[in-house]
């Protein structure tokens, strides 16, 4: 298994597939490295030499990736709730933040339904 910026990568998938469970990386940007790295994409993880894996961490390298990209986006997010925006208050409450009706949907973003009991009408 290799095991590039503190991820271990399947041995059996494709480079291409391989290169996409390390986070802030996707299919263009898997492709864009091994072109880079002069991998070819369709070659397993397995077939790989141990001057293509080097290659292959090199061009990682020169990517925003792991735990530094999950912290920028954390901040990110800490800004937008800091100056109150719109989107930053929605991310304090748990609502969804990208416009969606919340009236039947986002059950996701709200959690498990907490039933609200009716009033009992008085009795005469």
């Amino acid at each position: 298994m290799a095991r590039i910026s503190g991820v271990d990568i399947p041995k059996q998938k494709r480079g291409v597939i391989a290169l996409t469970y390390i986070f802030g990386i996707g299919r263009s940007r898997a492709q864009s490295i091994l072109a880079e790295a002069k991998v070819d994409e369709s070659k397993k993880v397995s077939d790989w030499t141990d001057s293509e894996i080097a290659a292959i961490r090199e061009a990682v390298s020169s990517f925003k990736i792991e735990g530094e990209l999950r912290s920028e986006v954390q901040l990110n997010i800490k800004r937008l709730m800091d100056i109150g925006c719109y989107r930053g208050i929605r991310h304090r409450s748990g609502l969804p933040l990208r416009g969606q009706r919340t009236k039947n949907n986002s059950r996701t973003r709200k959690g498990k339904r907490k039933t609200v009991a009716n009033k009992k009408k008085a009795t005469k």
